[in-house]
């Protein structure tokens, strides 16, 4: 079946993991098994054979790049321009991938039909390239508001205003407050570009804040359940009902962490823990529970964001297993509507609403 990924750090990982993707995931693996730098070095996921492999023929890939002030223990970029120039490294990349035939940018709903085609009229996946919106995951790096429309411009079409801890916008995952009057005038620009708003990693108060005056298109690109682990980074069940009235798509990720109850960075075992993929799809099934139809629910992997096999779900070995979820969700009686409206649909339906018609260029 054909597969969306809502969340992928592409160019993270070749920029700063200094990982070329275009080879074989194996061949990535064996020149990173001495290295030591990184705690996922030899386990990675994500190649872009592999995506081909898996028929994952669309992903929602990153920009990313935190700001961080000098009392944040984080690590990040120690001024906005930095951060700023650091997206822009990543977007060569993505654009050199272009020039290459590797990877192809959708900007608009011409281009998502034309890249469609592609990958449903051909069976041979060897040659086709990786379609991606560009998404840009915590705004610290624009450096004000107007460097919005410049990113528009160049293919950004998906922001998601914090990431981890306090951010020069809004504030993410382990901290609290709302938006900031920088976070607010982000959002009236991002709804004048109708920008889709990722709610992922938006602490309480800021998501509260962004679902009352932010009224674009939103999604939660890779975001999992309260109700089945109980930490600030996943969704309450008012948070999925509200994205569920906006009409959201939230994306399952794969982080183990994520995934069960009682997970130990840099301790815990994916086999230990019995944490597998089908106690992923207990998340997606969740959010299907509560939505009563399976139109809100898909993929947001995250797979190779900082982690690898060490903490991903254990019958992972590559990213072609998310078509392991078809068989997992089909026993638990999901029709065949079902998993297209999961594995894909969901997601293209949300872009055919919110993309442009055409990628017309605005004046600056």
């Amino acid at each position: 079946m054909f597969i969306v990924d809502a969340h992928l750090d592409l160019s993270m990982n070749a920029m700063e993991w200094n990982r070329d993707i275009t080879q074989s995931i194996f061949q990535i693996r064996e020149r990173e098994q001495h290295f030591t730098d990184k705690p996922d070095r030899g386990k990675g996921t994500v190649s872009l054979p592999e995506l081909r492999k898996g028929n994952i023929g669309l992903v929602f890939a990153t920009q990313i790049a935190r700001f961080v002030a000098p009392d944040n223990k984080l690590p990040g970029w120690h001024s906005p321009a930095q951060a700023w120039a650091q997206t822009q490294g990543q977007l060569a990349w993505y654009k050199a991938m272009e020039d290459a035939g590797e990877m192809k940018m959708i900007t608009s709903r011409q281009e998502l039909e034309a890249h469609l085609s592609l990958w449903m009229n051909d069976k041979n996946n060897d040659n086709k390239p990786i379609g991606f919106i560009l998404s840009l995951e915590g705004a610290d790096s624009l450096i004000t508001v107007d460097n919005l429309r410049l990113a528009y411009n160049y293919g950004l079409r998906a922001v998601g205003p914090a990431h981890y801890g306090p951010g020069r916008y809004a504030n993410g995952t382990d901290a609290t407050g709302g938006l900031n009057k920088d976070g607010i005038a982000l959002l009236k620009e991002m709804q004048q570009l109708n920008l889709i708003l990722d709610a992922t990693h938006l602490c309480d108060d800021a998501f509260w804040q962004a679902m009352d005056i932010y009224n674009g298109p939103v999604w939660a690109s890779h975001n999992n359940c309260r109700k089945i682990v109980n930490h600030n980074r996943q969704f309450s069940d008012e948070m999925i009902k509200t994205l569920i009235s906006k009409d959201a798509v939230i994306g399952c990720a794969l982080d183990a962490w994520m995934i069960v109850p009682g997970w130990e960075r840099r301790v815990s075992d994916p086999l230990k823990m019995n944490c597998s993929l089908d106690k992923a799809a207990d998340h997606i099934d969740y959010i299907c529970q509560l939505a009563g139809n399976t139109l809100h629910s898909g993929i947001g992997s995250d797979l190779d964001g900082a982690f690898g096999r060490e903490q991903s779900p254990y019958d992972l070995d590559t990213i072609a297993d998310l078509q392991k979820f078809v068989g997992i969700l089909e026993r638990r009686g999901y029709n065949s509507t079902d998993l297209s409206n999961i594995m894909h649909n969901n997601w293209i339906n949300f872009l055919k609403k919110s993309l442009p018609e055409n990628n017309n260029l605005l004046k600056k």
